[in-house]
């Protein structure tokens, strides 16, 4: 890291009063308060955590763990002294399975009445499973997402009980069926969130995974939760992610991170202005260091949706590719949110619209959304996706191109007389017309509905008889077409 270092260097020249040095303290700390596990193969203990043979120092207040023989037990005010199974650091959760209750026949029925949340402990919300009932046709327990039915909950007006991952596609439900709850807490695992997608055609989830572990809370009442203390949940997260233990010092009263094996360093300045200048040129090393790493990330997330989406069309092209199309990028003609959008042909000759995305335009959000959401559409009224392009942070879109660009034009009186000129009152209304049935395609007509979330004059372009296309999909979602009522 020569930009650190260069860094450190010149805040050294600016602070009156500057020293590195080694804390007793956090050296100490490190020393009387060594990870521990009640067996070789048990979760990990460490701070937050702590076991209860060592110092009360060594943990979080009200996060003290102990060892039952070879298992790791938390005591939880509702649910009794529960084997841990899991720590996922980095994450903040804990995974519990409550001790097994003779008189209580249904484990899975503790986790839907009882309110589990304590001062440090509340239900994680990262893993959930839905709770489905069915009073008259039982679920086809093949279908993805499906666990069940649970047989020991009891209620007159529902016959079947189920756990149904909340990604599953909820028109494959009978009819009677009902989603009772969205909440239900599950055992979490530590994997890839797709979700960051915003949409997907497809869960890129192992089914086995989810059946799992909602197995797990229905024949054992397993769940997890999540941890939280003020002064040190956001430091020691972030000590996790870079591979750093977390520790505390009682005097300062404040966590703080130590890679393994080297020594905590602290820099103090005795003015203002070397403070600032140390926000500052931090703030610059990090982003510097980070923007590499952090565009392969968006790029590695890009890649497995295309891998997910398939080889469909529309078209993938390469970026010299687009740049031919395009022209070398000579004919802007509009400007988005999302980037730069040149006139362009393809090799059939055939008039596109090419869209450059801006490198900065989030994590690959908008150009997921649009080939996931109109890239298998065709409709009269909504633009057509003929190709994409997708190269390290280098991503473009091409659709079909529309001469008489967007409705904006013609209905705003500051674009001058155009619309009175061309765009009689019937016109106006076959325009409308044809915006309703874009909009009831994408929310009736496909196989799943799509809602766009943007539709505004802009995002309405007319071709060459002034027909209406939506186009802009970027803040669009997939929604499934569920017939289940929520309570």
């Amino acid at each position: 890291m020569p930009g650190l270092l260069l860094t450190v260097l010149l805040i050294s020249l600016l602070a009156k009063e500057t020293y590195v040095a080694t804390s007793l303290d956090d050296e100490n700390f490190f020393k009387s308060c060594s990870p521990s596990r009640c067996s070789k193969h048990g979760p990990e203990v460490r701070f937050p955590f702590r076991l209860a043979t060592q110092p009360p120092p060594c943990g979080a207040p009200g996060m003290q763990l102990s060892c039952s023989g070879q298992d790791t037990i938390l005591y939880h005010q509702v649910l009794g002294s529960c084997k841990v199974t899991a720590i996922f650091y980095k994450d903040l959760v804990i995974n519990i399975s409550p001790p097994v209750d003779s008189s209580l026949d249904c484990p899975l029925q503790r986790l839907i009445s009882a309110n589990l949340s304590t001062g440090a402990y509340k239900p994680q919300k990262l893993d959930v499973a839905s709770l489905v009932g069915c009073s008259r046709d039982p679920i086809p327990i093949d279908l993805y997402g499906i666990v069940g039915p649970v047989t020991c909950l009891i209620n007159k007006a529902i016959k079947f009980w189920y756990l149904v991952n909340p990604d599953a596609y909820m028109s494959v439900l009978p009819l009677d069926c009902m989603v009772v709850s969205k909440d239900i807490t599950i055992p979490y695992t530590s994997q890839i969130d797709y979700s960051d997608f915003f949409i997907i055609p497809k869960k890129v989830e192992h089914t086995a995974t989810f059946e799992y572990r909602a197995s797990k809370s229905i024949s054992l009442g397993e769940t997890a939760f999540s941890w939280y203390s003020s002064n040190i949940t956001s430091v020691c997260q972030q000590c996790e992610k870079k591979g750093q233990r977390c520790g505390f010092n009682s005097q300062r009263d404040q966590a703080f991170c130590k890679s393994h094996g080297m020594q905590v360093i602290q820099i103090a300045a005795s003015s203002v202005a070397a403070f600032v200048a140390l926000s500052l040129m931090l703030a610059t090393t990090i982003y510097l260091s980070l923007k590499s790493r952090y565009n392969e990330e968006i790029n590695r997330k890009v890649e497995i949706f295309l891998k997910a989406y398939g080889t469909s069309k529309p078209t993938r092209y390469t970026f010299p590719e687009v740049k031919k199309i395009a022209r070398r990028f000579k004919d802007k003609v509009g400007q988005g949110g999302f980037g730069s959008v040149y006139r362009g042909e393809l090799p059939n000759r055939v008039p596109v619209a090419v869209k450059m995305l801006e490198s900065s335009t989030g994590e690959g959000e908008e150009f997921i959304n649009e080939v996931a959401t109109i890239g298998l559409i065709h409709h009269a009224n909504i633009v057509r996706l003929l190709g994409f392009c997708s190269e390290g942070m280098r991503r473009a879109l091409i659709y079909e191109f529309m001469p008489n660009e967007s409705l904006e034009k013609y209905i705003f009186p500051h674009v001058s007389n155009i619309s009175r000129q061309l765009l009689s009152p019937k016109k106006m209304l076959d325009i409308a017309l044809g915006i309703a049935r874009g909009m009831e395609y994408l929310h009736q007509g496909c196989n799943q509905r799509i809602l766009h979330f943007d539709i505004k004059p802009h995002n309405i372009l007319l071709d060459y008889n002034f027909n209406p296309k939506i186009s802009d999909f970027g803040l669009a979602k997939l929604c499934a077409r569920t017939r289940a009522s929520l309570p």
